[in-house]
């Protein structure tokens, strides 16, 4: 069970991310600027530490490493209780997430879990 996936259409655009700057990650923005966008950085160029919760990995065809998922603390209180969906869509985004220059933005689109999944991660 995983709190994170992602569509086909923003998998492409991660492969085509990860041929240009490397490997890769994503930090769920909970602040002003980028409108609690999605952000794709390259691996290691934002720092997570004891604030941020690592919501899972994806899986993406042709990309050898997994793509880690994080969040704020404190933002993660308000979403725990929720399923990630990574999408990609027409649009600029954030100046700062890798995907700005292509005309596309990653979002996220989220579902309650259910019981089900809430008690297969551990959760009530």
């Amino acid at each position: 069970m995983s709190r994170v996936a992602i569509t086909a259409e923003a998998a492409e655009q991660l492969r085509r991310l990860r041929a240009r700057h490397g490997p890769v990650m994503f930090h769920q923005s909970g602040g002003c600027c980028d409108g609690s966008a999605p952000m794709c950085y390259p691996a290691g160029e934002f720092r997570t530490g004891a604030a941020d919760v690592h919501l899972g990995d994806l899986a993406v065809e042709g990309v050898d490493e997994a793509i880690p998922v994080w969040m704020s603390r404190s933002q993660f209180e308000y979403w725990k209780h929720t399923h990630l969906t990574i999408d990609l869509v027409p649009g600029r985004g954030s100046g700062f997430s890798l995907e700005a220059p292509d005309g596309v933005r990653f979002l996220i689109r989220s579902r309650l879990l259910t019981d089900e999944e809430l008690g297969a991660l551990g959760e009530d």
